[in-house]
């Protein structure tokens, strides 16, 4: 099998059989040679026995034991971790995300951009169910940082994102709760004057299962790195400018001897 170009990152917690048509779908779509790294927080996660059907039948497939600790950040951060392509893109297994954007979003990184975004709230992207508060503020965070702060989206927040993964080891991923590091990885860009880019996306609520979003917890990290994001970056103090070198004798005057 040919050396991945892509890992895709796939966060689990207690899906069971509800994830197998979503991986599936990721299986189907994704074209790019691809390993794909689907995390788990603990042996005993109900995905388990699911994930190691679809292994059997597809190599490319891997689940991945999360030892950072509990929570869907780290075990994004692990998954980022142990990826062992030059790409890395993150999406979830509810089947919210559009698998057939994977190989788009990962080739924008081999571009040159360090992240590239699905974005629901630019032209031709569009969110389709959902919290509503949770809509809202998601989309008043992406478009006011899009033009106040001229990050590359206008959508920070979604969490379904392409990234080279020499950029994140480089700048590291400081979140430890929720899914707020699509945010932080887009502000941390920023603010480095890397490239962001985009692509619309149409984001679908899931069908099955319940969400494990929990705004009130997670709402601390999104307003920490969406504030990292608008906050600009200082700029650097100038160079003091060198001292004269003392005069010479000779610059002074006095007769020159040789």
């Amino acid at each position: 099998m040919s050396p991945p170009r892509l890992s895709v990152v796939i966060p689990v917690y207690n899906e069971g059989d509800q994830v197998d048509g979503p991986l599936r779908r990721i299986l189907a779509e994704v074209s790019l040679p691809a390993e794909v790294l689907v995390v788990h927080d603990t042996p005993e996660d109900t995905t388990i026995p699911y994930l190691r059907k679809l292994a059997a039948e597809d190599p490319r497939l891997r689940p991945v034991l999360n030892t950072y600790g509990p929570g869907p950040a780290n075990a994004i951060r692990y998954g980022i971790d142990h990826a062992t392509a030059p790409v890395a893109v993150v999406t979830m297994a509810d089947g919210c995300d559009d698998p057939r954007q994977i190989d788009e979003l990962a080739r924008l990184v081999e571009r040159g951009v360090a992240v590239a975004a699905a974005s629901r709230y630019m032209p031709g992207g569009q969110q389709v169910g959902g919290p509503r508060l949770k809509r809202l503020l998601s989309r008043i965070a992406g478009r006011s940082l899009h033009l106040l702060a001229r990050v590359g989206t206008r959508d920070a927040t979604n969490s379904f994102k392409a990234y080279n993964t020499g950029f994140v080891r480089e700048v590291g991923i400081q979140s430890r709760t929720g899914f707020e590091i699509g945010l932080e990885l887009t502000a941390k860009a920023t603010r480095a004057r890397a490239l962001v880019a985009e692509i619309p996306t149409i984001w679908l609520d899931r069908q099955l299962g319940e969400s494990h979003f929990d705004l009130g917890r997670f709402l601390p990290g999104y307003l920490r790195w969406y504030l990292h994001a608008l906050i600009p970056r200082p700029r650097p103090a100038p160079r003091p400018a060198p001292r004269p070198a003392p005069p010479t004798t000779t610059e002074l005057g006095e007769p020159h001897r040789g």
